[in-house]
């Protein structure tokens, strides 16, 4: 016996085995159910979702006899009476499809409607599908507009189509109109674990997402996909082996890329782009992944309630979440939206590859670690700079330079509150730790992921063997962070086994770097106001420091 391909073999026959489109099941079963039958259907959407099978359900339910031979319009068709095997076979004759693709003249539609003025010879009703109607010429559509509205209550039209805009309002307005839509990827997901489970075919989660994703809401590309990852992977689907079939991204690439977009981490970017042209990973497919993991991550960011509804489901989601507390969610978006119009820069570019470099480096500008790098550099004598209301707002601008004998290291800011009980055994221990993570930064021994554990952690307990820091935020207690953290301490002289927990950090050296930040912004204004030109600029000519231009040097 001849394989049959997945697609055919698992077509449903019923409306109980449809998925994803419940709203056109409830109408038509309803409509069937009540005997309340239109003469004309039209079924619309992308290709795969479903609308020649439904059209074939739908002639059963209208035709069915049920096993006895006495059945009537049914909202549940039997599947075994001669009307539904034969309609399944495609040899019914009062059931006609109509290819308007190859078929699109007026001679073709005449010759369908020709068989109108004859009653069914074996069923209830004829049935005309018209797949893809909106190929016909006017000519055609013209043709087909007097039996379209007035057919003989045995014949019923179905239509179909993907592009309802090319179908003409004369012909919309004489049927009833269904939508059918692209079905999420969970729900392809649980549809292909079914058929594989039926098949004895075993499948990780990973290859079951992967493949409903690429699908793109086709059920019908989902099987067909499906059948091409049983044969590549050898009669099994694992997730890197269905990656690699289907040309994605591996998602350790884009993790490693937005941690190093987040971190400001140049040399990690280009080292990362490079791994992916020699393994042959396409550009537009990384691209692609990365809009996917930041929609989630922004997910996660502005709707946390649905974390542990949505987490399971997909083991994404994991790796969503760890990313989310490395960005602020409006640098989550304004990434999303970068990631976006670069994929229309990748066909433009001699190499996808350093398109690709150009738009993460583009990314890697905005990032919180490179905005805190950027001082503004001007000439000393035009630092005190006012301006007058009647100036253009461009150009209001007040920048100084910190007082003199100001001390960053020394100062103490006034808004600074000690940690609590449970971040800290000791305000001793945060001060050890500060000072060691300064040191390690200086030296540059830490980096990306590590370089931010040490920031955002605080020391909770110190021994002569072990050491235990404490972080608030989840994605940054990873192993790797943490082995790296570690042999920096070691390099440094600390041969210590350190621990990594999860709980609050009040007093951390990121905390005391940005109240230090605010405590030098504070002395640069009032370095401003208590300057004389600045005093005389704004008493004889109205002049104003503007706060948010002001930056200290």
């Amino acid at each position: 016996m001849s394989y049959v391909v997945l697609a055919r073999k698992y077509r449903p026959k019923n409306f109980a085995e449809m998925v994803g489109q419940a709203h056109v099941v409830q109408a038509l079963g309803n409509a069937l159910t009540t005997q309340r039958l239109h003469h004309a259907y039209l079924f619309t959407g992308t290709r795969g979702v479903g609308k020649t099978t439904v059209a074939r359900i739908l002639a059963k339910s209208l035709n069915c006899s049920g096993p006895d031979g006495l059945g009537t319009v049914t909202a549940t068709p039997c599947g075994v009476c001669d009307a539904c095997r034969d309609i399944d076979a495609g040899r019914f004759v009062d059931y006609t499809e109509l290819d308007a693709a190859s078929n699109r003249g007026v001679d073709e539609v005449q010759a369908l409607l020709e068989q109108a003025v004859y009653k069914p010879v074996q069923g209830r009703f004829k049935v005309f599908m018209i797949d893809e109607v909106h190929m016909l010429t006017n000519t055609a559509f013209n043709a087909m507009l007097k039996t379209l509205e007035e057919p003989p209550e045995y014949l019923k039209f179905v239509l179909a189509t993907t592009d309802p805009q090319k179908v003409p309002v004369t012909v919309l307005s004489r049927c009833l109109q269904f939508n059918l839509r692209p079905m999420a990827p969970d729900t392809v997901a649980e549809h292909l674990q079914r058929v594989l489970q039926a098949e004895s075919v075993a499948a990780d989660a990973g290859s079951l997402h992967a493949l409903a994703k690429a699908a793109r809401g086709s059920m019908r590309d989902a099987l067909s996909l499906t059948d091409q990852a049983i044969a590549f992977g050898g009669g099994k689907l694992e997730d890197a082996v269905v990656r690699q079939m289907l040309g994605a991204a591996d998602r350790d690439h884009v993790w490693q890329l937005i941690e190093a977009v987040a971190l400001a981490d140049g040399a990690a970017i280009v080292a990362t782009v490079d791994r992916l042209r020699v393994q042959g990973h396409s550009g537009a497919a990384t691209l692609d992944e990365m809009i996917a993991t930041l929609q989630r991550m922004a997910v996660w960011q502005a709707v946390p309630e649905r974390r542990q509804a949505d987490g399971p489901n997909d083991p994404d989601e994991a790796l969503a979440q760890r990313l989310a507390g490395l960005l602020p969610p409006d640098l989550t978006q304004l990434f999303y939206s970068l990631c976006l119009h670069g994929k229309g820069e990748l066909g433009l570019a001699p190499d996808e590859y350093a398109a690709l470099t150009m738009v993460m480096l583009r990314m890697l500008a905005f990032a919180p670690a490179a905005a805190e790098k950027k001082t503004l550099k001007i000439r000393p004598e035009l630092a005190p700079v006012l301006v007058a209301p009647a100036a253009p707002a461009a150009t209001q601008s007040a920048v100084a330079p910190a007082s003199a004998n100001h001390t960053p290291a020394s100062h103490t800011p006034a808004n600074h509150t000690p940690a609590s009980p449970a971040a800290v055994a000791s305000n001793a221990l945060a001060d050890v730790w500060c000072a060691l993570v300064k040191q390690l930064i200086e030296a540059d021994a830490i980096t990306a992921l590590a370089r931010e554990l040490a920031l955002q952690s605080v020391l909770v307990e110190q021994s002569a063997t072990g050491w235990a820091i404490q972080v608030s935020n989840p994605a940054l207690n990873q192993s790797n962070a943490r082995e790296r953290l570690q042999a920096a301490l070691l390099a440094h002289g600390h041969a210590v086994e350190l621990s990594v927990r999860p709980g609050s950090a009040d007093d951390t050296p990121a905390r005391r770097n940005a109240a230090a930040a605010q405590a030098r912004l504070r002395d640069a204004e009032q370095t401003l106001r208590n300057d004389p030109f600045v005093q005389a600029m704004m008493r004889d000519f109205g002049g104003k420091i503007v706060p948010a231009s002001v930056q200290a040097l």
